[in-house]
């Protein structure tokens, strides 16, 4: 029988109960006796049954339904954060709706919306900006709504992050006191307020030091091949320079590869950090420096 004839008199039928059981086992395993469960559990396997939730979702305040909003497919940062979050609603019968919004807050405002249609069970969130109307929508909502990445400014409700602004100024004072650099330079990436944060980081480790500040900032989204052209033009407008702190691990990707191909030797010519702590980063030679943050841990 295919799924979409069979129903649950059919399921209710062979199994030898009423319907009615067989509905409150597909809601609530747990309500139904262990014995009778395990029956219409062994009948809907054998007839390759798929409950349709979409009743549920609509009649019930509960839909085991939970949105994560992601500003890239392409980035292992969310990646690790997904996979922090489905380690724990797979063990909790709850699925996730993924909607990814380009690092555009109106793309990040549409799909908020289409998600709260589905009378999901919460929302998590990539970041903590977002338009009026997105912040108006979450408001009425009125379900549990998790901020992740960073800890600075006002929270809608809950959030699970970090510093950007204080773990960018240990890093960059680390490369100043430890490796002695005296000119460092900022490479940063998109218009974005956790890049604005690490900078102000950064700054702050610089001037604290009475060194002036430095940044290259092309408000563009990161990618290695980015780092590559940053680095470029870094040590063509700054050839003294003996240190580049970069917003991400992309960059500092990039950076490093444009170094090797220069024959400049890193870290004993110039150091490099980067920020995430990204695995392709610490397979490279030399490995990367970088700021390590917990993704999974954020997610879970």
């Amino acid at each position: 029988m295919r799924n979409h004839r069979i129903s649950l008199q059919d399921i209710a039928t062979l199994a030898g109960v009423t319907k009615m059981t067989v509905s409150r086992y597909i809601r609530s395993p747990k309500k139904v006796a262990r014995e009778t469960g395990e029956r219409i559990a062994q009948i809907m396997e054998e007839i390759n049954y798929i409950p349709n939730r979409a009743p549920a979702m609509l009649l019930n305040a509960q839909s085991y339904t939970l949105g994560v909003l992601i500003p890239s497919f392409q980035n292992q940062l969310f990646a690790d954060i997904l996979a922090g979050i489905e380690s724990v609603t797979s063990g909790h019968n709850y699925q996730t709706l993924i909607a990814n919004y380009n690092y555009n807050r109106d793309s990040e405002e549409e799909s908020v919306i289409n998600l709260l249609s589905y009378n999901i069970d919460g929302i998590i969130l990539s970041e903590k900006y977002h338009t009026l109307r997105t912040v108006k929508f979450l408001r009425s909502a009125t379900l549990p709504i998790v901020e992740l990445m960073d800890i600075q400014g006002d929270r809608l409700d809950m959030e699970v992050g970090f510093d950007n602004r204080q773990a960018a100024f240990d890093m960059v004072s680390t490369m100043l006191d430890k490796r002695q650099r005296r000119k460092i330079l900022y490479l940063g990436s998109k218009d974005d307020i956790r890049d604005e944060q690490r900078y102000h980081g950064y700054c702050d480790a610089m001037t604290r030091r009475g060194l002036a500040p430095l940044r290259i900032n092309p408000r563009a989204i990161s990618s290695i091949h980015l780092g590559i052209q940053l680095m470029r033009d870094a040590l063509t407008a700054h050839p003294d320079v003996d240190g580049v702190f970069c917003t991400n691990d992309d960059i500092a990707m990039g950076a490093l590869l444009w170094c090797r191909e220069r024959q400049l030797a890193v870290p004993e010519q110039i150091s490099i950090a980067g920020f995430h702590g990204l695995e392709m980063g610490r397979q490279m030679i030399p490995s990367l420096a970088s700021v390590i943050t917990p993704r999974f841990e954020i997610g879970r």
